[in-house]
């Protein structure tokens, strides 16, 4: 054990003697958390949308003071005597609002008047969210026009849990977080790692007392503390800037973390054990430390919508685990029956990681 000690201390004061190693650990990850979980956002503010009120009634003109009173779209008048496909051609506007003739008459009469809607479908998510929203908000004005007493038998009542605000940020935030943690820890131990092999200082770890897993153990440890850092950080940011707390029981939370620093730690030792060459350690690094996590993590949108052909890497990613373990933490709060299959799941990739790495410096001691 104390051999373990001294060998992480050794990694510790050559990361913090090195000031970029230091501004990669715990500086890059805090600048990256606000921008990144900003600026992904799958909701839709501020949509341009051309109107065409064939009918000019009072009816009319109220029916797109419904639309202009929501957040999600901008009214664009637009002439009658041109094709709403041509404000599409134009980029003016994502969607059409065509009123027919004789609307408020038939509205008067308490007759059923179309009113179509035509949606730039280039953008398939946008569509979707365009179209769900301008049904919300022709049902609002069909209920506010025809009164409770004419309302049909069944009325859904609808509220939001855990995030009622249907803010992105509490959503795309956890997920950055773990983003981070997943990138720079398991960098920096790749770095170190490979380094060795690079510069042939590793020759003097096979000259040396010291056995591979001790070795190893070491190198995981001085990475963990690291994350560990900067994974406090981050918690202050998500705490502060974005207004998350803990929900529910937090002992799954931080036993996972400790597991996860662990995983990417043996992860970034294993790559760093394998290719010993810096550059390449790095690229294999990011292309699955970040773009697994990334996109087939549950991320920016749900496993379930990603093709079956590829769904079932996600199963194997360990950044998917960790994100549903911070989001249930912060947002809902399910505790250890909703959690400990994701919790065991990250020990056990942890585990595979450092036994392959473990595997790779053995062989390589015996060469030697």
């Amino acid at each position: 054990m104390r051999r373990i000690l001294e060998q992480a201390r050794k990694e510790l004061i050559q990361v913090i003697r090195d000031k970029r190693a230091m501004l990669m650990a715990l500086g890059i990850p805090v600048m990256l958390l606000i921008p990144l979980s900003v600026s992904l956002s799958l909701t839709v503010d501020d949509l341009p949308i051309v109107v065409q009120d064939l009918d000019d009634s009072t009816a009319s003109r109220l029916f797109i003071d419904a639309f202009r009173a929501s957040i999600t779209f901008r009214v664009i008048e637009w002439p009658v005597d041109e094709h709403p496909e041509a404000a599409f051609k134009a980029n003016a506007a994502r969607a059409a609002l065509i009123i027919p003739k004789n609307f408020g008459r038939d509205m008067a009469r308490g007759y059923r008047s179309p009113v179509q809607m035509l949606v730039d479908g280039s953008d398939s998510n946008t569509a979707q969210l365009v179209s769900g929203y301008a049904k919300q908000v022709a049902s609002a004005y069909n209920k506010g026009t025809a009164g409770p007493t004419q309302q049909g038998p069944v009325h859904a009542a609808v509220r939001l849990w855990y995030n009622p605000g249907r803010s992105s940020n509490k959503f795309y935030a956890p997920g950055i977080f773990v983003l981070n943690l997943s990138l720079f820890p398991p960098l920096l131990a790749a770095l170190a790692m490979a380094k060795e092999g690079e510069e042939k200082t590793i020759l003097q770890v096979y000259v040396s007392s010291i056995s591979a897993h001790e070795f190893l153990l070491g190198k995981i440890l001085a990475s963990m503390v690291i994350g560990l850092a900067q994974w406090f950080l981050l918690m202050i940011v998500l705490f502060g800037y974005f207004g998350l707390g803990l929900a529910g029981d937090p002992t799954p939370f931080l036993i996972a973390t400790v597991l996860y620093m662990f995983c990417v730690a043996a992860f970034g030792t294993m790559v760093g054990a394998a290719i010993p060459e810096q550059a390449s350690a790095m690229q294999a690094v990011a292309l699955f430390g970040f773009l697994l996590v990334f996109l087939l993590a549950g991320l920016v949108f749900p496993v379930e919508n990603i093709p079956v052909g590829v769904r079932w890497i996600s199963n194997i990613v360990w950044g998917r685990y960790y994100i549903e373990i911070v989001r249930d933490a912060l947002l809902q709060g399910g505790g250890w029956p909703a959690m400990w299959s994701r919790v065991a799941s990250i020990g056990s990739i942890g585990a595979l990681f450092s036994l392959l790495a473990w595997q790779k410096l053995r062989r390589m001691q015996l060469e030697a």
